[in-house]
């Protein structure tokens, strides 16, 4: 179906490139320029798909004549989407980990092994660990802080408890008090943040049962919540420390 375009504008005296369109149907940004064709400026281009092409246009272009404002629309990626983060990000992986408890915690096995010795078990051949110890081991940074409550609720004791697994795969993992928290005002919500570019919210429901996941790009709340990042690690301590401090005759 032909398109519905708007011509936004031009910076152009005489009528010719560059210019913006905008999709009235969909909402999208059509650019159009000098097309970027040398082989080493665009090995250069990130994510550049194999239907993609690239155009240059002046700065002056965007500002005067690109959207000003738009309704953020929700997006949200299924569980299979969200792992594939994990095994494509390129530089850094960081969780918050906000919540008093996790369903999926208390369906493991290794919960109720938990609940009867104190103390959680781990396997480092499963995916996930696998997975982890291998990014972390090219160099890649994978770190979490945990807020925990005082005195921690059973949820948390058993992801403390659970943490050294988490640190044997390369994380760095951090805990901070929950009113320490909110001394340096970090929200309540559980993301990851990939690469300082990409944050994935994930949702629950009143019963910590996991939803879905939300995905945020927009470069002004991506700062937001690496901010965020900057804060929390900042104010937390490595989790064994944490422990020590938690349990001094243990």
């Amino acid at each position: 179906m032909v398109r519905r375009l708007r011509f936004n504008g031009t910076d152009s005296k005489n009528g010719a490139c560059p210019a913006v369109h905008e999709d009235l149907d969909s909402g999208e940004i059509i650019v159009q320029g000098r097309p970027l064709t040398d082989p080493d400026d665009v090995a250069q281009l990130q994510h550049l798909g194999p239907e993609d092409a690239a155009v240059a246009v002046p700065r002056e272009l965007l500002v005067n004549h690109g959207p000003r404002e738009m309704e953020r629309v929700t997006k949200t990626i299924d569980v299979e989407e969200f792992g594939r983060l994990f095994e494509t990000f390129q530089y850094s992986a960081w969780h918050l980990e906000t919540r008093r408890s996790y369903a999926s915690d208390r369906e493991d096995e290794a919960y109720a092994e938990f609940l009867t010795t104190g103390s959680a078990p781990g396997d480092l051949d499963s995916g996930w660990c696998l997975n982890i110890r291998r990014q972390t081991d090219s160099g890649k940074y994978v770190g979490r802080v945990r807020v925990v409550d005082n005195p921690p609720t059973l949820g948390q004791r058993f992801l403390l408890s659970y943490a050294r697994w988490n640190a044997a795969t390369g994380e760095d993992v951090r805990n901070i008090w929950r009113d320490d928290a909110g001394r340096v005002h970090l929200p309540a919500e559980d993301f990851w943040l990939f690469d300082s570019r990409l944050v994935a919210v994930l949702n629950f429901d009143g019963e910590d049962v996991f939803h879905d996941v939300e995905v945020i790009t927009e470069p002004a709340e991506v700062l937001r919540y690496c901010q965020t990042r900057d804060a929390a690690v900042g104010a937390s301590i490595p989790y064994d420390q944490f422990a020590a401090r938690l349990n001094p005759k243990g």
